[in-house]
């Protein structure tokens, strides 16, 4: 076990009993973590910032160290965070971890219209304290971990109960406490979905909707082709070739010129590749349209609205951005454009499409059986 002046690092197995004995004494904890999604084909959780009693821990968790002790505890305590979506998707996915109730430090940040809400932008303007950037990049799988990287990781959780009483008391004055709350429990509830599977559609990248028969075998030969040197390689897909690459050359090959856009691809360091690659373009070429997976619509992939329903959405979005203004809000916050598209659809679901704040800013909409010109709310400082 190391310590450094802020945190204290914790990588065998019997070093756990600290932290444990001030999760004990704490009924909230701060948590960050950091991945190596940028360095590996499937992403691990490297190493898990724990803040508690006034204390600050790093786990590193590619070291065998028992974790069930922790997981136990963690769901009974009040969990602060910032930019909860990903962590928390990530610890249910790879440890089944799921909070029981949250303050997120970021979407609290948003409900208040700060201009810059990410961590580092906060913890400048609240507290004067510069976060380095480059532990955003950094390949947190490599050990030993350096001093440097162990400091950055330990403010990501120092400042967060300070952070979240300036925040909580803000707002307190604007009377969005419960936003917040609905906000960070719908948060908990979406994090276990995990992420998106690949399924036999997930090759059909950026612009595919504009090529056809030719230049989506090539697309969908190539993307296959990339997904298996990634994992091959243990390696992010993007760091064997871009999508642009794939795209460049799915758009030659429904040109007719796919030999040349090939031959004269300057892939530098990673010519290495070059000759597998001409063999998946081959492929791609000779490929029968017909054999390609079909795209099918699920719940989520509807008809196109229709000119009345088009309107309506046209309508919502006025009321949604007239309350914004009121309110000094982000629209986006009230409803999202895919809601919007939702309510259009279906306006007797607004309680269930939005949550409760979000749907009692809107229900005075004429969309919704609303009067529409109901006093708007009154604009808040």
């Amino acid at each position: 076990m190391s310590h450094n002046e802020q945190s204290t690092l914790i990588s065998l197995p019997g070093e756990l009993a600290p932290l444990l004995a001030a999760l004990d004494r704490s009924p909230e904890v701060s948590i960050d973590t950091e991945a190596d999604n940028l360095f590996r084909y499937r992403t691990r959780v490297c190493l898990m910032q724990i803040h508690a009693a006034g204390e600050t821990f790093l786990l590193d968790l590619l070291t065998g160290v028992p974790l069930e002790p922790l997981w136990e505890r963690l769901k009974h305590k009040h969990i602060i965070m910032h930019g909860s979506d990903y962590d928390l998707r990530l610890l249910y996915e790879e440890y089944g971890f799921v909070a029981t109730s949250m303050f997120d430090t970021m979407l609290a940040a948003q409900l208040l219209n700060r201009p810059r809400f990410g961590l580092a932008s906060l913890l400048l303007d609240y507290f004067g304290v510069t976060i380095s950037k480059e532990g955003q990049k950094a390949n947190w799988s490599k050990r030993p971990i350096s001093e440097k990287l162990l400091s950055y990781a330990a403010k990501d959780v120092i400042y967060l109960p300070r952070l979240r009483d300036l925040l909580m008391a803000e707002l307190e004055q604007l009377g969005r406490v419960d936003w917040l709350r609905q906000k960070c429990d719908w948060q908990i509830r979406a994090g276990l979905s995990g992420f998106p599977k690949p399924d036999e559609n997930s090759w059909r990248i950026g612009r595919s909707e504009q090529l056809r028969g030719r230049g989506l075998c090539v697309l969908h030969d190539l993307w296959h082709w990339r997904e298996k040197q990634a994992e091959r390689l243990d390696a992010p897909p993007f760091k064997v070739v871009g999508n642009e690459l794939l795209l460049h050359l799915a758009a030659a090959a429904e040109a007719g010129d796919a030999y040349n856009a090939f031959m004269d691809l300057r892939l530098g360091k990673r010519e290495r590749i070059r000759e597998t690659l001409e063999q998946a373009l081959r492929a791609g070429l000779e490929r029968d349209p017909e054999t390609l997976p079909r795209r099918r619509g699920s719940g989520g992939e509807r008809q196109p609205l229709n000119s009345r329903e088009l309107e309506r959405q046209e309508r919502i979005r006025e009321y949604r951005d007239h309350q914004a203004r009121q309110l000094n809000l982000d629209p986006t916050l009230i409803a999202s454009r895919s809601q919007l598209s939702m309510l259009a659809r279906e306006t007797e679901k607004l309680g269930e499409i939005l949550l409760p704040w979000q749907a009692k800013l809107m229900e005075d909409c004429a969309a919704f059986g609303g009067a529409d010109a109901g006093p708007a709310p009154a604009a808040q400082p």
